[in-house]
C-alpha cells in the first residue's frame, strides 16, 4: 500500500490551518492566538481574567501570553484593570472594540471541527482517535505538550515574535 495519500491528507490538513492563520491575520489585523484571548474573555465572568488564566488556557508561555495581551491592548482589543481592593492584581477585560472585532471573525478551523466531531457517533469518533494515536506513536510525539486549539502558531511558546502574535 502506498503512504503518499496519507501524508497528503495530513498535509491539507496543515495547510488549511495555515492559510486560515493568514488570511485571518490579513483580513482582522489579528493572529489566532490573539482571537484565542479575546474568545477567552468573551466568555469569561465579567468578560475579564487574570493573565495567568489566559496563559493556561492559551497553553503559552508567561512572556509570550504577555506580549498578545500587550498588541491586544494596543489595537484597544481589551484592557488591564486593577482588581477592586488589590492593586497588585490586574485584570485583563475585553473591550467593546475587542468584542465587536470577535464579531466579525467568522468560526474558527478548530471550532468548526469540533462541532462536526461532536456529531460523530461513538464508533466513528473511536476510530479517528485510535488513527490519530498511531500517527502519534509512529512519530514519537507521544509526550509533545498541546492545547486542544488547532493553530499554526504552537511553536511560539518556545520562540515568541511579535509578527506572528
Amino acid at each position: 500500500m502506498d503512504t503518499t495519500e496519507i501524508l497528503i491528507k495530513i498535509r491539507k490538513i496543515v495547510r488549511s490551518i495555515n492559510l486560515e492563520s493568514k488570511k485571518i491575520q490579513k483580513e482582522h489585523g489579528v493572529s489566532i492566538p490573539q482571537v484565542l484571548c479575546l474568545n477567552f474573555l468573551h466568555d469569561a465572568y465579567n468578560y475579564q481574567s487574570t493573565q495567568g488564566d489566559i496563559r493556561k488556557f492559551l497553553n503559552l508561555n508567561s512572556s509570550t501570553v504577555s506580549g498578545i495581551i500587550d498588541r491586544l491592548e494596543k489595537k484597544g482589543y481589551l484592557a488591564r484593570l486593577p482588581k477592586t481592593g488589590d492593586k497588585r492584581i490586574v485584570n485583563i477585560a475585553l473591550t467593546s472594540a475587542g468584542d465587536k472585532l470577535l464579531n466579525n471573525i467568522p468560526s474558527l478551523l478548530h471550532e468548526q471541527l469540533s462541532e462536526k466531531l461532536q456529531k460523530l457517533d461513538d464508533n466513528k469518533l473511536k476510530t479517528v482517535e485510535d488513527s490519530l494515536d498511531t500517527l502519534v506513536n509512529l512519530l514519537k510525539i507521544q509526550e509533545m505538550k498541546a492545547s486542544p486549539i488547532i493553530t499554526n502558531d504552537d511553536t511560539l511558546e518556545d520562540n515568541a515574535t511579535e509578527d506572528l502574535i
